[in-house]
């Protein structure tokens, strides 16, 4: 059961249309249905719901539907009686009956196999829910409010989800925008993470954020919103180690010229086509074949054209070696070994 109190930190217009919408479903005892991307804040806005209704002061029950094996959700779901399948040792209540009088959280409801979607219509519908392994139906009282980030209505059309329990449960639709749609709002959640991260590292004062540093957060696209931003922002908090604003921020904490790579990532040279020997004329006049210059074996003459590519990307790029990398399709780390294979290291220097 959650017991946190919830807090919900936005101003941009479509966040705080989202969240009036939550608040006025609230009072009502009907199902709700929150849509959005990964961490938008599902979880945030059922606990709102929650609150604010008239079964504030019941039990409000998380369930993850993707959390669990498809053979367990079920009992989960509804319980089950000692001996109703192997491992089942004693009785144990299930989700339902553990919210009876207050809220149900389903998380990821999308992933709900068919079978579990069939109960938990007749659970919504009829108020009742059966033990697994038990012949009688006991009475709940539970309000459903359900999140995904998935659009139901295609996985109606695609039959894989019932048309009746997604009618049921969607009396009210709130659906939460991602975080790169409230432009105003990034800056105002990273102070308050960032301020409280200070906190905990025992800063004495908080500076904020270096006027490039703010750009960048408004300007990245943000795929795990508030979720991302929180964590980034604690990540540069954590490892900014002088005074006054903060002027480095990490996107991607994987980032790195050492990270493990693939073979299939690496570039393949491309193989110079051979070339036809092109004819002379000889001192009495006649036309002979022209010697080879340079290297006559494949090998040496793919080591001549990779030396000869790298040395221009090279003169290209002013003899950067990051600039010449990015160019080539390299990591630095890659580069670094090409150019001391072909004794090019110290190339421009």
């Amino acid at each position: 059961m959650v017991e946190r109190a919830t807090q919900v930190i936005g101003q941009s217009g479509a966040f705080l249309d989202a969240l009036e919408r939550a608040s006025r479903a609230a009072g009502l005892d009907r199902p709700v249905l929150v849509i959005g991307e990964r961490g938008t804040g599902k979880e945030l806005v059922a606990e709102r719901l929650h609150r604010l209704s008239p079964r504030w002061d019941q039990p409000l029950v998380v369930m993850n539907c993707a959390a669990l094996p498809e053979t367990l959700i079920e009992a989960e779901l509804f319980g089950h009686e000692a001996g109703a399948f192997t491992g089942a040792t004693k009785a144990r209540v299930g989700r339902f009956e553990e919210a009876d009088g207050g809220t149900l959280f389903l998380d990821e409801l999308g992933t709900l196999s068919m079978g579990a979607q069939e109960r938990l219509l007749r659970a919504v519908e009829y108020g009742e829910v059966t033990r697994i392994g038990a012949s009688r139906p006991i009475r709940v009282d539970v309000r459903i409010v359900a999140a995904t980030n998935e659009h139901l209505p295609d996985k109606v059309d695609r039959h894989e989800f019932r048309a009746d329990l997604l009618d049921r449960l969607s009396f009210e639709v709130v659906t939460l925008p991602p975080l790169r749609a409230r432009k105003s709002d990034i800056i105002v959640l990273a102070d308050h993470f960032g301020r409280r991260m200070a906190a905990e590292m025992g800063w004495e004062r908080w500076h904020g954020f270096a006027p490039a540093m703010q750009d960048a957060l408004r300007d990245y696209r943000w795929p795990g919103n508030v979720r991302e931003l929180r964590n980034v922002v604690e990540r540069a908090v954590y490892r900014w180690d002088r005074e006054g604003p903060i002027e480095v921020v990490e996107f991607d904490p994987f980032q790195s010229p050492f990270r493990p790579g693939s073979a299939a990532t690496a570039p393949i040279m491309p193989t110079p086509a051979p070339q036809e020997p092109q004819p002379t004329s000889s001192s009495d006049g006649d036309e002979v074949a022209a010697c080879d210059v340079g290297p006559s074996d494949f090998k040496s003459r793919v080591a001549l054209f990779e030396k000869e590519l790298l040395s221009r990307a090279l003169a290209d790029n002013r003899f950067n070696q990051r600039a010449t990398a990015d160019a080539l399709g390299l990591t630095y780390d890659q580069l670094r070994h090409a150019l001391r294979r072909h004794d090019l290291i110290g190339a421009g220097g």
